[in-house]
Order: C-alpha cells, then sequence, then structure tokens
C-alpha cells in the first residue's frame, strides 16, 4: 500500500485468504473463467467483513432437543448495489452469503474525454431507505462514478451506506472520501497511482472485460 495517509473510514482487507486470492485474480494468465470464480470468492469473504456489526435480536425457536432463544438478524436486511456492468462480478458473491439481500442496479460510464460519470440507468428496491445499502464496483479508480453513485443513492433515500471494491486508487479514496467522508470504504487493496487512462498501477487490468471476456 502507498506510504500515505489514509482516511478513518477506508479498511483494507487483509485476510490472508483475500490477499491469496487478489494475487492469482491479478495475474494476465488467470482466464475468464477463473478470474470469474476469484472474484465470486473474494467478494464472499468481502461480505463477511462488510457484515460484521450487523444488529441481532434473540428468536424463539426449538432444537431437536429443547427450546432456546437464539440471535437472528435484526430488522430489514441488507441491500446490495451493483455499479454496472463489473459490479456485478462482486454482487454475486455477496449474494452467496446472504442471498436474502435485496439488489439494485446503477449504470454509469465514464465520459472517456471528460472522465466524468454519466448515469443511464437505475433501478433500486422501494424501501431502500429501511436497509443497509452496500454499493460494489471491483475498482476504485478516479473514484467519480462511486461518488456519484452514493450521491445519487442519497437522493434515493438511502441513508446507510457503504463501498466495496477489490482494489482502490490513492486518488479514488481522496475523491470518494472527501465527497462522502461519512461512508465506510472496504478494500483489499490500495494500488501504487493512476496512470495517464485512468487504470489503476499495478491492478489488475479493466475487470469488466477480464471477467466478461469482452477484450
Amino acid at each position: 500500500m502507498p506510504d500515505i495517509a489514509m482516511p478513518p473510514s477506508l479498511t483494507v482487507i487483509r485476510h490472508p485468504l483475500v490477499q491469496h486470492k487478489l494475487t492469482l485474480l491479478r495475474q494476465k494468465q488467470t482466464s475468464t473463467g477463473e478470474f470469474r470464480r476469484l472474484a465470486r470468492e473474494i467478494s464472499l469473504l468481502m461480505a463477511y467483513e462488510l457484515t460484521r456489526d450487523l444488529p441481532l435480536e434473540s428468536l424463539a425457536i426449538e432444537t431437536p432437543l429443547e427450546p432456546m432463544q437464539a440471535p437472528i438478524l435484526s430488522g430489514k436486511k441488507l441491500c446490495i448495489v451493483s455499479i454496472l456492468r463489473a459490479g456485478d462480478g462482486i454482487l454475486e458473491g455477496m449474494l452467496d452469503l446472504v442471498p436474502s439481500a435485496r439488489v439494485g442496479h446503477i449504470g454509469l460510464y465514464r465520459d472517456p474525454d471528460t472522465l466524468v460519470p454519466v448515469e443511464y440507468y437505475l433501478k433500486l428496491p422501494e424501501d431502500v431507505a429501511d436497509r443497509l445499502v452496500i454499493v460494489v464496483d471491483p475498482m476504485l479508480a478516479t473514484g467519480h462514478s462511486a461518488a456519484a453513485a452514493l450521491t445519487r443513492l442519497k437522493e434515493a433515500g438511502a441513508e446507510q451506506l457503504r463501498f466495496a471494491c477489490l482494489l482502490a486508487a490513492p486518488e479514488g479514496v481522496e475523491v470518494l472520501t472527501g465527497a462522502h467522508p461519512e461512508v465506510p470504504v472496504f478494500t483489499c487493496s490500495v494500488d501504487r497511482e493512476l496512470d495517464e487512462h485512468a487504470y489503476i498501477r499495478p491492478g489488475l487490468g479493466d475487470a469488466g472485460d477480464r471477467l466478461y471476456g469482452t477484450k
């Protein structure tokens, strides 16, 4: 990770399995199918970290032997919002862990000249304001798309927000946490820098292309 001050809202997930799988994900010889599988496995492990502080309540149940009071998730559950299209590569793994979560999608593309995000699609659950919303996108590069997505979700009523990505650049972390300092950000690595084309270095290439074999 770069030797710079990181904001308190940032969490880098250093679990050995996450870091091992991330290394395999980065390698250029990793096939499309293997890349997709690894991204799904990492996102499941990330979901464990993202949800470790969910509130619990007590429920009266019966085991095969006797009644008991047992912990269960309290209130409305999660909503996972994927930033299209690459966010779906993280979404599926998180749904493996929390299959009852609601799902939303926001479509943003980066204008190649201005690098400004342009929204072209938004579909959210009606009760998004009542749920913890986890926004997912594999790469936090410039940070502009992620910041725009969080702004749009706030406009839609979301109050409990978290952002998760596989990789981040210091520039993206600065933009996102500057625009939304109260939103926790989770990543597996903060890489060195962005290059002149706004790619994360050393990175892993274009996550969408590698997930879907489109390049």
